[in-house]
């Protein structure tokens, strides 16, 4: 074995070691479910946010979706912040012109400043205990407020969020991901809190809420990391379940994935005070992700490049197979054609997205607006 190839599994070795600790993790707490106390019976005021943006397609089908959740809707207001330049907005209200519930605040936009600004003053406008964030492009099961209301009523937990258990359009990859950070975000609950929190369904105590980085690129789970900061809990529940679309495509899934990783990777920085702090979130929920989202995808060029190097001494031209075997492998995986190893690949596109993120960001890339992506939107409808 050449110097490289050797250079190359020590790489691989050492990437590796975390994910090992966590797999044995794992296996010693076997953790399920949410960590919260719950309180079945809870039933408190709610406050859903909704952002819009040029949402005339679908926006009529959301609010069916979130007219027949299971809920009283006289306990229930809708706070809508709209930027659009269509009929959006009018729509809304037409929709709402003679219902009694629930109650609808829209907020109008003059300009279209970016979604964290939007959503700190669709927060500051909401009146009632819970606050649910969900996104026009997503359906929410119907017993997702109860859920939420239940965590939400264990008094050390102030905020929780749960799983896409529907990936819309059908992409194996989402799907394999999803299944991989629902484990991840399960034991991260047990362990303390879930760093993640997810745009279609979200909940958060009226009263932990504070306003968020008008910049932020990852604004329901800065929301989530400061609560924690403040020093209440934010968990996980596989039992809230929403629906979101996605792409499989490699292509497709940059433009849809690589905003999302440069607002994560951007928040660690900001927040890297936390580490060591807050329990074990920061000993080992904000390390774990740090080394997932940070330094792991470098990690994984580095090894990519030495084992190329080590096949072109080793084999000549003919060493180029390896990274020919790479492109197969993102060719078959953007299609859905990997059987088994298909969640391996979903994380490897993870991978992907987080190392051109970090480009990015070193480029000083990145803003807080949001373009439609009408492919999703056909698969939503």
């Amino acid at each position: 074995m050449n110097r490289l190839a050797k250079a190359a599994a020590l790489v691989v070795a050492v990437a590796a070691l975390p994910y090992l600790a966590f797999l044995a993790l794992y296996g010693l707490l076997r953790p399920e479910g949410s960590p919260a106390r719950k309180d079945e019976t809870a039933e408190p005021t709610v406050s859903i946010v909704l952002p819009t943006f040029n949402e005339a397609d679908i926006v009529e089908k959301k609010l069916d979706d979130l007219l027949a959740l299971d809920y009283p809707m006289e306990k229930v207001e809708l706070v809508v912040v709209d930027s659009s330049d269509d009929e959006t907005p009018d729509l809304i209200r037409e929709y709402f012109a003679d219902r009694e519930h629930p109650d609808l605040n829209l907020i109008r936009e003059e300009e279209r400043r970016g979604l964290a600004p939007a959503l700190n003053d669709a927060y500051a406008a909401a009146d009632n205990e819970m606050v649910v964030k969900t996104d026009c492009d997503s359906l929410v099961a119907e017993d997702a407020l109860r859920v939420a209301a239940a965590n939400l009523a264990d008094p050390d937990v102030a905020a929780v969020t749960g799983t896409n258990a529907e990936v819309l359009g059908g992409s194996e990859v989402e799907a394999g991901y999803r299944d991989v950070q629902s484990h991840v975000q399960t034991l991260e609950s047990h362990l303390d809190s879930t760093l993640i929190f997810h745009g279609p369904f979200s909940a958060f105590e009226n009263d932990a809420i504070v306003p968020v980085d008008p910049n932020s690129l990852a604004d329901d789970t800065e929301l989530a990391l400061r609560i924690r900061r403040n020093g209440s809990r934010v968990v996980f529940d596989p039992e809230i379940r929403y629906s979101e679309a996605s792409h499989s495509d490699f292509r497709k899934r940059r433009l849809q994935k690589d905003r999302r990783g440069m607002g994560l990777i951007r928040l660690l920085v900001q927040h890297r005070d936390m580490l060591g702090k807050c329990g074990n979130y920061g000993r080992l929920v904000l390390p774990f992700n740090w080394w997932f989202m940070v330094v792991s995808p470098w990690l994984l060029a580095l090894a990519v490049g030495l084992a190329t190097g080590a096949a072109v001494v080793a084999a000549g031209p003919f060493g180029l197979a390896v990274p020919a075997g790479l492109a197969a492998f993102v060719w078959l995986g953007g299609r859905d054609r990997l059987g088994p190893l298909q969640a391996v690949y979903s994380v490897f596109d993870a991978q992907v997205s987080l190392l051109r993120a970090s480009v990015e960001l070193l480029r000083g890339e990145g803003d807080g607006t949001w373009e439609v992506d009408q492919e999703l939107r056909e698969a939503f409808e």
